[in-house]
């Protein structure tokens, strides 16, 4: 007789006796799955009897999360839209036929027009970065904008915009297609950032604004600034990029894959058509978990939640505390909160166009050939810099922390000679050792291709801190304060 047939006969049925008698017959219960049919049947029942909306754009939850500034929609009224009736070229599409942009400013632009800063924002934000008179809520960068503060309104006129392709205000895929009278879904061509940028150039034509201060942005608002003085060196006074790149790297570009994907999986996705139905909700809160994820670091999570695990009711002091499959953990039911919190408030293809632009920013000279991206102009002193790693050094110093690259990038030559345009505006790169999303490699190489590029105004600190990508958001007196100096 075999060894299988032996364990089949004279082991495996007394265990599977004993097993049946073990298990319950009673249907488990799962609050976490459960909540998703909970939310649906409510968004049924909301689409039958529409309750009117807030006009407030705070969350009666905000303070459930922690210190992260709230990401709420803003009502429609608290906003400037400027609309253009002509074409919008884009990098990958023809054109769209006409679009709005939602903006809002803060200080007074002075008589010259020359004290104008341009505000970029990340993935999801809105133009409201600070309070207004018009709206009291505090914006996502509220302590650096004001009297005395990062931007300081005594001195400037701040403008920050909802970049084409959000659903705060600016045109997207939720919006109406003018030639068709729906909404554009997945119709909405694909983006790149520097279609976002040359939107927001068009609302400062508008505002005859010949010249920025400065270009200014975090995370995605970082490529932006790039970008904008990629496009308009000669428009762009200063170009601020915090936590950001110059060309996207296959790590971020996979996490926020892995968003789109868990996104577009949602059946009620339904190919991007789901603004007559219901949303995708699940996907939603799903995608923004993992989100979440990158813009944190491990050490903070350590400190914030460490291994703690919420409070079980009814619990027998003389016996093992039960485990569960839903969240157990605190930092388990921190991600569910935020998922929670996140997954209605903003729109899906919204976060699937705009992730993508992101995964496509890449100022590499054969990139932008490639996407018959044209060079602007640029002094000729600049176009004749050596752009050999190895050539004299820069009279601008490295930092202790980033001297100069023993063997640097294979592409980092081709990010130099695409990053020309950019080597007469003094710049200023910020990088965060915690954080995973922009890692301080891609702010280390943003420097190390201007430099190589002739650019020798180029400022760059890195951060330590424990929050990781969104230190941007926090880190008032270090990001704040070398914010202030530069500008200054």
């Amino acid at each position: 007789m075999s060894l299988f047939k032996t364990l089949t006969r004279t082991s495996f049925r007394p265990i599977s006796r004993c097993y049946s008698r073990s298990v319950t017959t009673k249907r488990p219960h799962f609050p976490c799955v459960e909540v998703h049919a909970v939310r649906e049947s409510q968004l049924r029942q909301m689409a039958v009897n529409p309750i009117p909306s807030s006009t407030s754009s705070t969350d009666s939850d905000s303070a459930e999360s922690g210190p992260e500034p709230p990401y709420a929609r803003p009502n429609p009224k608290s906003y400037h839209v400027y609309h253009d009736p002509a074409p919008l070229q884009l990098t990958y599409s023809s054109q769209l036929p006409s679009f709005d942009v939602a903006y809002e400013t803060w200080g007074q632009l002075s008589p010259k027009k020359d004290n104008a800063i341009l505000l970029h924002t990340g993935l999801s934000a809105s133009s409201h970065a600070a309070s207004t008179a018009l709206n009291s809520a505090p914006g996502w960068w509220e302590k650096f904008i004001g009297p005395g503060k990062a931007l300081d309104t005594n001195q400037f006129f701040i403008i920050c915009t909802n970049v084409i392709g959000g659903c705060y205000g600016s045109t997207g895929p939720s919006s109406v297609d003018p030639t068709s009278g729906t909404h554009y879904a997945t119709n909405f061509p694909i983006l790149s950032i520097f279609d976002m940028v040359r939107a927001q150039f068009r609302l400062l034509d508008h505002l005859e604004i010949d010249k920025l201060y400065a270009s200014v942005g975090s995370s995605m608002g970082g490529m932006q600034s790039l970008a904008a003085g990629w496009l308009h060196p000669e428009r762009v006074g200063k170009v601020v990029s915090i936590s950001g790149t110059a060309r996207s790297s296959p790590s971020a570009v996979a996490m926020r894959y892995a968003q789109r994907s868990v996104l577009m999986a949602d059946p009620n996705w339904n190919y991007g058509f789901y603004y007559d139905g219901l949303p995708p909700h699940t996907g939603m809160k799903l995608a923004r978990q993992i989100a979440t994820i990158t813009y944190r670091s491990g050490p903070e999570w350590d400190l914030r939640f460490g291994r703690q695990m919420r409070p079980v009711l009814e619990q027998s002091p003389d016996k093992p505390r039960t485990p569960a499959l839903c969240p157990d953990f605190l930092i388990e039911t921190y991600l569910d909160h935020q998922g929670e919190q996140f997954c209605l408030k903003y729109d899906a293809n919204s976060l699937i166009y705009i992730s993508k632009a992101m995964d496509l920013f890449d100022l590499t000279a054969s990139s932008l050939s490639a996407n018959h991206l044209n060079t602007p102009s640029v002094p000729s002193s600049a176009s004749t810099h050596s752009l050999s790693p190895s050539s004299t050094p820069h009279r601008t110093s490295h930092s202790k922390s980033h001297p100069p690259p023993v063997n640097p990038a294979p592409h980092l030559t081709d990010l130099a000679e695409g990053m020309q345009p950019l080597a007469k505006i003094p710049t200023l790169v910020l990088g965060v050792q915690s954080d995973i999303l922009f890692t301080v490699e891609q702010q280390r190489e943003m420097v190390d291709a201007l430099r190589l590029a002739g650019n020798e105004q180029v400022s760059y600190y890195e951060l330590g801190g424990v929050w990781g990508h969104d230190t941007f958001l926090l880190d008032v007196l270090n990001v704040g304060g070398a914010i202030r100096g530069f500008l200054s």
